[in-house]
């Protein structure tokens, strides 16, 4: 059985087992016996969804929305099957994601792109599209009613085009995705959190990223939940080194941009070289197998996303 942890009332979170524990969450809302499915990861994740339902007490028929924060496949590649088996349910998704749901081809091609077809179908298996009659696009500020429990989404891109926040107006917490990052509880240091940028192979927005996490910062949340993972506090001291170390990425990048055919090997020690400063920083105490174990693949697509951001935009200088 697959118990939720509760972390304020109404607000519960259960792992959802992604490739190893404690990478991906998925987040119960829940209130007079209504349910908000926040984030769904992959098809391979649906029976904890219905094991965390049914130790709350409640059934499939309780979900009246499941809300992607984003539609990429760590988050969004078990929607099909999760509507399939919230019959009430209506999906919540970006304008920009929400075709993506209904007819998800285009969206499975773009991750073979990135890890190869047979790796892609082991991690995400076959893709379920949704009716788009059971679809809500859902824009900046449009507001879900759960049971009197007032929702608020927030359109916050940067991380991907198509993300959406979700701000719970009852408890002043708010589910930011990865539009705030990632924060690995294995590099908790007696229960103080780190944050690392979470910047995606596509779609890398570094200025639009910077004013989601301001936006963010801005409303004063009482906790974030972030996909990668968990709730977290200290939300300041948090965005204060988030926006710092997404400011060095970038510098990193625009120092590498003439780097040749070489340049995306650069843009991957240069990154574990922030790394390095960081663990010095926030007294990391993993050892660097350790280390490398938990970040070799989030700094190799970071890289790849540098890399691709620096094909597609001019030198600074000449933007402006």
């Amino acid at each position: 059985m697959t118990e939720p942890l509760c972390y304020e009332p109404g607000i519960y979170t259960f792992d959802a087992c992604y490739l190893r524990p404690g990478l991906a969450a998925i987040y119960l809302i829940v209130e007079r016996g209504r349910v908000v499915v926040v984030d769904t990861a992959s098809n391979a994740c649906l029976p904890r969804a219905l094991d965390a339902l049914r130790s709350l007490g409640l059934t499939p028929a309780s979900v009246d929305y499941v809300f992607l924060t984003h539609v990429h496949l760590d988050h969004a590649g078990g929607a099909g099957a999760m509507m399939q088996a919230f019959p009430e349910a209506r999906l919540v998704a970006h304008p920009r994601g929400a075709p993506h749901m209904a007819d998800p081809t285009r969206l499975f091609a773009a991750v073979q792109a990135v890890y190869g077809e047979a790796q892609a179908r082991r991690r995400y298996g076959t893709l379920l599209p949704v009716p788009a009659e059971r679809i809500l696009a859902a824009a900046d500020g449009h507001i879900l009613d759960l049971g009197g429990r007032i929702l608020v989404c927030l359109d916050t891109p940067g991380h991907a085009r198509h993300h959406l926040s979700l701000l719970d107006t009852r408890g002043g917490g708010l589910f930011a995705g990865e539009a705030f990052g990632i924060s690995l509880r294995e590099l908790d240091v007696t229960g103080r959190p780190s944050i690392l940028p979470a910047i995606a192979p596509t779609q890398f927005d570094p200025v639009a990223m910077r004013a989601s996490v301001e936006r963010i910062l801005s409303m004063r949340p009482s906790a974030l939940y972030l996909a990668h993972f968990g709730q977290i506090r200290d939300v300041s001291r948090l965005g204060g080194d988030l926006l710092r170390l997404l400011d060095a990425q970038v510098a990193l990048a625009e120092r590498e941009r003439d780097s040749g055919p070489d340049r995306a090997a650069r843009l991957l020690a240069g990154l574990w070289t922030l790394v390095e400063t960081e663990t010095t920083r926030q007294d990391w105490r993993l050892t660097t197998e350790a280390l490398h174990a938990l970040l070799d693949e989030y700094l190799a697509l970071n890289a790849q996303a540098l890399d691709g951001w620096l094909a597609q935009t001019p030198p600074r200088s000449s933007a402006r």
